[in-house]
């Protein structure tokens, strides 16, 4: 954490969805403070919300613990996904073909801050 910023941030690495599909999430949180965004993603249907609500928890409780900061004053400073490494697979096809799959993994960070600020 920056004394200045007051920012606290926590990141999950190779989380096996696709980034643009957790940027979508993302997207309807950023700048929602801490109660808004975990009702938010309580009530999104998608698979995104559960990772997202993890990591989200984990940085308030890294504000929480490591600084001392209320979970009522936080607020989403930026959250974003990076596109992580992409696995490849085949899957067996007629004739002997071989048909690529690809399963894109991302990296998720949120950070966090309080928005007395």
């Amino acid at each position: 954490m920056n004394k200045t910023k007051n920012t606290v941030k926590a990141t999950a690495k190779y989380v096996r969805l696709s980034s643009t599909k957790v940027n979508r999430v993302l997207a309807q949180i950023r700048g929602k403070t801490y109660q808004e965004a975990k009702i938010i993603l309580q009530f999104m249907p998608y698979r995104a919300c559960i990772d997202i609500t993890k990591i989200l928890d984990s940085a308030v409780s890294n504000a929480e613990h490591n600084y001392g900061l209320s979970k009522v004053i936080l607020k989403i400073k930026s959250a974003y996904a990076n596109k992580g490494p992409t696995m490849k697979r085949f899957q067996p096809r007629a004739q002997g073909r071989a048909f690529p799959i690809h399963k894109p993994t991302c990296h998720i960070t949120v950070e966090v801050t309080s928005h007395q600020v």
